[in-house]
């Protein structure tokens, strides 16, 4: 065993990914011909790093916690004094330091730390925790236990992970070599689970509905297609999870929440995945202005989790605190474009001529073959979002493009619902729910319509089992939506989805 370990020569290591991959594969080799199991199918692991800090605290400098421990974790650093090495093994809590030394040890395995270990390999290690000299609390080895042997090298020996790219194509590198990123996925677990937690202790229960649907309704998108074998038809994945969760409330389950995946045909960028985590909750007997109060009492609860009140989000510091500002949009609409929010609405739809003129004359590009719902969205963003400060709810919008929720009390053709910004981003959209299968029926077929004459792919499908469920009535309801990568990324502060989702969806390298 003795001469220079191949792994630690310098010259093996300058060499190509390919060269030192290579390399790592001879020793797993030898050590397997010396009989040594590099995989072995268990460890009993009585403790964890932040425990073994967290024993080894409150003691004194060179005193010792005389009960037995076990730990394991991944090697992160080595430092060979000679007759003694010191190690840093990195579990899922923290990081804690291993001694190894000659004499507390059994030659072999002494040896195989000295020889064959390397950073990136799981150890397990047994002894007693003690604090060394510099104040760090260690665990004194008396065994060690190859758990894994790392074929690959640790990011940092090849450059890092300082390529967003890398980063988001190999999570696991990323994780391993970064605290923030595990922080930032930690947190991101928090939120999920408080905005469980919340909405269970306002009375919802958890429920899950078909991801494979026959058509896609429920918003506006474009559906994923597939197709299924067995019954020989074309499917859809959901969009939204609105019209199975509202057919609940037709069947008296009165307030019903589900959190889980939705799946749009749509771009990539920092504010879009294809695949993303919502929240879609329904209460009979209220309306949005509960909503609201359900979004600001999630908001606040996951805040408080997270121990903040405010966070810096785009360059704005949004304070999360109840209550949030409140504005009405044919108001701002008006201070904002010089005209009558009505001017441009007819009724259920858009009056297209006027509202393309509006455009032209704000000098927002829109043409004969942009969607209505497309010109009007652009306006708004000019418009109406550079306005909004802070945590704010726009209340009151186009019935034209909400098709599911209630008219407002002597309206045609404004609908109440609102949508919350901050930081000038969409993080929530909640109606007062239609009931009026009559009135529903007439706005989906408004859709269709739209659908056709202007080709607009992403107007909601009419669904006519969701159409007949509500024929059996359906009481006053109020329904909100909020994505959970958008949640996380306002509440930690992030500005790429990307960050806030394990796994993103990316373009061909």
């Amino acid at each position: 065993m003795g001469g220079m370990n191949p792994e630690t020569d310098p010259a093996a290591l300058s060499g190509s990914l390919e060269d030192v991959i290579a390399v790592k594969k001879a020793k797993l080799k030898e050590l397997r011909e010396r009989g040594i199991d590099c995989f072995p199918p268990r460890f009993e692991k009585t403790r964890s790093c932040s425990e073994i800090l967290a024993i080894g605290a409150p003691l004194e400098t060179g005193g010792a916690d005389a009960a037995p421990v076990t730990c394991a974790g991944r090697v992160i650093g080595l430092r060979d004094m000679g007759k003694s090495i010191f190690c840093h093994i990195q579990d899922g809590t923290d990081k804690c330091q291993v001694y190894f030394k000659k004499d507390a040890l059994p030659e072999d395995q002494f040896l195989l730390v000295k020889k064959d270990l390397h950073p990136g390999d799981f150890i397990g290690a047994a002894g007693t925790v003690f604090k060394t000299r510099t104040g760090e609390p260690t665990i004194a080895a008396s065994s060690v236990t190859l758990l894994a042997k790392a074929l690959r090298p640790m990011p940092e020996k090849f450059h890092g992970l300082k390529d967003v790219e890398t980063r988001y194509r190999h999570r696991h590198l990323d994780l391993l070599s970064s605290p923030e990123t595990r922080k930032a996925f930690r947190e991101r677990s928090l939120i999920v689970s408080t905005t469980r937690r919340t909405l269970e202790s306002m009375g919802f229960i958890e429920v899950e509905t078909p991801i494979l649907l026959p058509s896609a309704g429920g918003a506006s998108a474009r559906p994923f297609k597939t197709h299924h074998n067995a019954l020989d038809r074309d499917m859809v994945m959901r969009i939204a999870t609105e019209l199975h969760l509202k057919r609940l409330i037709v069947g008296g389950l009165d307030k019903v929440f589900e959190l889980g995946r939705l799946f749009r045909n749509e771009g990539i960028d920092t504010k879009h995945n294809p695949e993303f985590t919502t929240v879609e909750a329904y209460e009979a007997y209220s309306d949005y202005h509960g909503m609201a109060k359900l979004f600001e009492a999630v908001v606040w609860a996951c805040a408080q989790a997270l121990g903040r009140e405010s966070v810096e989000y785009n360059g704005k510091t949004l304070s999360l605190k109840p209550p949030f500002h409140r504005v009405y949009l044919p108001e701002m609409w008006k201070d904002s474009c010089g005209e009558s929010f009505e001017t441009v609405l007819h009724g259920l739809s858009f009056d297209r001529k006027t509202l393309l003129g509006l455009a032209g004359r704000l000098g927002i590009p829109a043409g004969e073959a942009t969607p209505s719902a497309k010109v009007f969205e652009r306006i708004f963003d000019a418009k109406i979002l550079p306005r909004l400060d802070g945590m704010t709810f726009v209340l009151d919008h186009p019935a034209a493009i909400t098709p599911l929720a209630k008219l407002k009390p002597g309206s045609a053709s404004v609908v109440e619902r609102f949508e919350c910004f901050g930081g000038g981003e969409e993080v929530a959209n909640a109606y007062s729910e239609l009931n009026d299968p009559e009135d529903q029926l007439a706005r989906l077929e408004v859709q269709a319509r739209v659908k056709r004459e202007e080709g607009d792919e992403e107007a909601d499908v009419l669904d006519s089992d969701f159409v007949e469920a509500i024929e059996c009535g359906m009481p006053p309801t109020g329904g909100i939506g909020f994505g959970i990568d958008r949640l996380v990324m306002l509440l930690t502060g992030q500005t790429s989805i990307r960050e806030t989702i394990l796994f993103p969806m990316l373009k061909d390298e």
